[in-house]
């Protein structure tokens, strides 16, 4: 760049700065006889034209900069505006083309090439391509105030959009659910659902020990695990047991989130060290813990039928759940899903549920179940009485035994490595 060129620029955008516009103009004007490809004054010229509504001489300068650079995708957009200003659909998602092959993610882009497919009456271009906007847009009130309408309606029109391909569906699927059996078609529903948006896929996401093609289950079958119906037969005898406990230390059980002041607690900022969330361990990271466990003789009695998991440091864990009034255990998931978690319900008033993954249930005094709880899942106490659950792990029925003792190993392994530190548990 000149000298001149280089002074002319200058005064140009000290112009622009100050709102002094006709006098910008004409210095960008100045800059373009003597260099007539000169990407920032064609683009400033360019969008004066295009105030001025004359957009024949703005495509004409902003294909121009286009041309002569390309590398922004917003210089596609300037010539795709014009275009479609000129009622030139062709040219317009020509250029919308090259501004998406500059930037796939390019906002203006995507909103524009929606808006030209719907004017066109492709239907489904313009939902895919609102979509695409959707996800790259930040939230509305951080958009400059220009771009909001047209995001507002991409959002509306990909929804609208959404619904009538869920009504569709239904609809034509209707007669073909008829043929089949409702109770064996919930993998088939859920999937649907999932499709569909209805509901949010959930998988497997351990803190920190994963086993590979293990199934992806929320609840399990309870017939795989036929000792469940000793436990519950002792539901009566635990339920005694930890009443006693809690007449005893009620105030005293200590919290179940503990985390240290230097340690970031994320979710569990509300329940940390928090007597609303609280838990009786009868084992706990692989050891019984004898003051607490003598107490309860009848309840590690029923515990013993379970096939405990055996990870050193880690697992086993049994415990009594108190989950006070008014709380809520927010969306988490656990350390591994080489084990599966068990709960007996103990004390269960009305305002109380689960959620694993897409499935809610409430719980039922003496009826037990086994989940994954490494698929997301939380908790909640809406009542103004106690929760009481007892809850223990148990090894994943996958697992075979040769698997089961390499698990052990390995974490005797990382435990020895570690010296117990946590980073190295699994």
């Amino acid at each position: 760049m000149n000298a001149a060129v280089s002074a002319l620029e200058s005064h140009a955008i000290a112009a622009m700065q100050q709102g002094r516009q006709p006098e910008a103009l004409k210095l960008w004007a100045q800059v373009l006889r003597l260099q007539p490809v000169h990407v920032v004054a064609l683009t400033q010229v360019g969008q004066a034209a295009f105030v001025q509504g004359d957009f024949q001489s703005a495509l004409s300068v902003f294909q121009a900069a286009a041309e002569a650079d390309g590398r922004d995708a917003r210089q596609w957009v300037n010539v795709a505006l014009a275009h479609k200003n000129l009622g030139d659909e062709a040219g317009e998602e020509a250029a919308l083309f090259k501004a998406l092959t500059v930037d796939s993610g390019d906002l203006m882009a995507l909103v524009l090439r929606g808006a030209l497919f719907e004017r066109q009456g492709k239907t489904h271009l313009a939902a895919s391509a609102y979509g695409a906007a959707a996800t790259v847009a930040p939230p509305l009130e951080r958009l400059i105030p220009e771009l909001r309408p047209a995001v507002t309606h991409a959002l509306a029109f990909r929804e609208q959009h959404r619904q009538n391909l869920t009504s569709f569906v239904d609809q034509f699927l209707a007669p073909h659910l008829q043929e089949c059996s409702a109770s064996a078609l919930d993998r088939f529903t859920l999937s649907v659902d999932i499709l569909l948006g209805r509901r949010q896929r959930f998988d497997a996401q351990p803190m920190r020990y994963f086993v590979p093609h293990l199934p992806v289950v929320e609840f399990f079958e309870r017939s795989r695990f036929p000792w469940l119906d000793g436990l519950e037969a002792a539901t009566d005898d635990i339920r005694d047991e930890f009443l006693g406990v809690l007449r005893q230390d009620d105030e005293n059980i200590p919290p179940y989130i503990t985390y240290g002041q230097d340690q970031p607690v994320a979710q569990w900022a509300e329940l940390n060290h928090s007597p609303r969330w609280s838990a009786f361990h009868l084992v706990k990271d692989g050891k019984s813990v004898p003051e607490n466990a003598s107490r309860c003789p009848r309840t590690m009695a029923a515990w013993s039928l379970a096939p405990a998991p055996d990870q050193p440091g880690r697992t086993p864990v049994a415990m009594y759940s108190l989950l006070r009034p008014k709380t809520r255990i927010p969306p988490h998931v656990g350390a591994s899903n080489a084990r599966l978690v068990t709960h007996l319900p103990l004390i269960v008033p009305p305002g109380c549920g689960f959620r694993v993954g897409n499935t809610v249930r409430e719980w039922v005094p003496g009826k037990a179940w086994v989940f994954d709880d490494t698929i997301q899942h939380e908790a909640w106490n809406d009542s103004e009485q106690l929760r009481a659950v007892l809850i223990f792990d148990i090894w994943h029925p996958d697992l075979n035994a040769d698997e089961r003792r390499m698990i052990t190993a390995l974490n005797t392994a990382l435990t020895a490595f570690s010296g117990g530190v946590d980073a190295y548990d699994v």
